[in-house]
């Protein structure tokens, strides 16, 4: 049986009820370039679409009995092609961005994208996994709270950037700028020693800096409420638990240790041949603003809670770079640790830490 609805984005044959087709596509804003492979044929020439006229031929696939499935790479678009197209039925994919053309050919085009995708689907329904990797798409609700964390980390950035642009302007110059120069209580007096040419330029940073001070002043709060009522351990505070949360966003997700440290990039990169085996450097390969949290939260442990086991390593160290290396391995333990605490399976006690409730 055919359906008479359904037809090819170049008006193809219709595809059969029950047959599964598979779209790749490359998401833009005004357009999506999509290859499709119905059921284990050879994939279709890409076509360019409109979102819209997208969204209204999945509507007539689904409407014919066509089990659909669909993947694009995670970007600046979001995930709302993905609400939509689950909405509708799809099971879609939201994978990490990735090298497509492993070939280097040095040929980059969103038709060729698309096409690669398509046939990395095919290979990742068939039961290979390493064809690519998912993206936990965030619910709504957890979109929000990232989005009001990762504002505060944006605005801590962009205060740091006119802070250290003024500081080496000043430094050109031949001017020693002191700690915290662009404070309002220290601005007037050290503002006074600048050359009367250089003083309105700083100035503008000095304005910035003290702007993005009133947007922090405003946002910590925020992110600060998001943990009201609940616990964590002490010394790592409201703060970054909030951050650790909305990066995380499930620890349910994560099935083992070593899925938690793959996710931290905190783990060691390995080149090993033959009998040789050499580990590096951590692989930086997961989410960035979770391993920055957990390497600070790791120093105020060191203050707050210098018998939780972990940071022995740290104490035993000697020298300032064996003391960070110690430092990096121990934000690792942490994190598996705190995977083990919020999905219950030690308590905190066992795990050498105590508890505060904000």
């Amino acid at each position: 049986m055919r359906t008479n609805v359904v037809e090819d984005m170049v008006e193809r044959a219709p595809v059969d009820t029950g047959v599964t087709v598979k779209l790749g596509m490359d998401v833009h804003s005004d357009q999506i370039t999509v290859c499709r492979q119905v059921g284990g044929r050879v994939p279709q020439p890409a076509q360019v679409l409109a979102p819209a006229k997208l969204l209204e031929q999945v509507r007539e696939l689904r409407a014919g009995g066509v089990t659909v499935l669909s993947c694009y790479e995670a970007g600046p678009c979001g995930y709302l092609l993905h609400r939509q197209l689950t909405a509708l039925g799809v099971t879609n994919y939201v994978i990490a961005p990735q090298r497509l053309d492993e070939r280097h050919r040095r040929v980059k085009t969103d038709k060729r994208d698309a096409r690669e995708l398509c046939n990395r689907l095919d290979r990742y329904s068939r039961g290979n996994t390493d064809a690519f990797s998912v993206v936990r798409v965030p619910t709504v609700e957890e979109e929000r709270r990232r989005a009001l964390t990762r504002q505060r980390g944006t605005v801590l950035k962009e205060q740091h950037r006119c802070v250290v642009r003024g500081h080496g302007l000043m430094l050109s110059q031949g001017v020693r700028a002191p700690t915290g120069w662009w404070h309002a209580n220290v601005w007037p007096r050290f503002s006074a020693r600048l050359p009367e040419w250089l003083r309105p330029h700083i100035a503008r940073w000095q304005a910035q800096a003290i702007s993005y001070e009133a947007m922090l002043a405003e946002l910590t709060p925020q992110v600060e409420a998001l943990m009201a009522g609940q616990t964590a351990p002490k010394g790592v505070g409201a703060l970054t638990t909030a951050i650790l949360e909305s990066e995380v966003l499930d620890w349910h997700r994560f099935h083992n240790r070593r899925e938690v440290g793959s996710y931290t990039g905190l783990c060691p990169s390995e080149h090993s041949s033959n009998r040789a085996r050499r580990q590096g450097s951590v692989t930086k390969c997961g989410n960035r603003r979770l391993r920055h949290q957990l390497v600070e939260a790791v120093w105020r442990l060191l203050e707050w809670q210098p018998t939780y086991p972990p940071l022995q390593r740290i104490q035993a160290a000697t020298g300032k770079r064996a003391r960070k290396r110690a430092a990096v391995a121990v934000a690792r333990r942490l994190a598996v640790d705190l995977w083990r605490l919020n999905t219950g399976q030690c308590s905190a006690q066992r795990l050498g830490l105590t508890l505060l409730r904000h």
